[in-house]
């Protein structure tokens, strides 16, 4: 519980006394809206390459195109050896430094941020993940809300 004083009115605001936050993967089909998140307890090589094998799954016999950054993650040693033996699977392509706006993925984090996150206090990390949870769950029921707000809709 923080105090904070204006003026002589004193207001008890909570706070977790931390930045508690949840790690989020996610691939977005712009033909379809179908997405694809993955929670993880850390943005790491190890988790992003779990979640690479999930999109294996869901696709096994299609062509996996990524849009990405240019974080480490993503050129991992352990990334790039799942990548050459599954080499025909995947095609990533990566962006130009500072420029998310060419990622679509990128207002879809917006999206979530703006609805779970944004002026909403959670009491703690399970808080926000069961928030996340039920965005997740209501964006796999609106494929067409999904390319609307992302506009990728035809």
């Amino acid at each position: 519980m923080r105090t904070i004083v204006f003026g002589e009115v004193k207001w008890k605001v909570p706070t977790c006394g931390h930045h508690a936050h949840v790690s989020v993967f996610g691939a977005l089909n712009v033909l379809n809206g179908d997405t694809v998140l993955h929670r993880a307890v850390a943005a790491n090589a190890t988790t992003f390459l779990d979640f690479l094998k999930i999109l294996k799954i869901r696709y096994p016999d299609q062509l996996i195109v990524l849009v990405l950054d240019n974080a480490r993650i993503h050129h991992a040693k352990m990334v790039r050896d799942f990548l050459r033996q599954e080499g025909e699977s995947f095609h990533l392509i990566f962006l130009p430094p500072y420029s998310p706006q060419l990622n679509p993925i990128e207002r879809l984090w917006k999206w979530l941020k703006d609805a779970v996150i944004a002026n909403v206090f959670h009491k703690d990390q399970m808080d926000i993940d069961q928030a996340i949870a039920r965005f997740m769950e209501y964006i796999d029921q609106q494929p067409e809300e999904v390319l609307r707000r992302l506009g990728c809709a035809a």
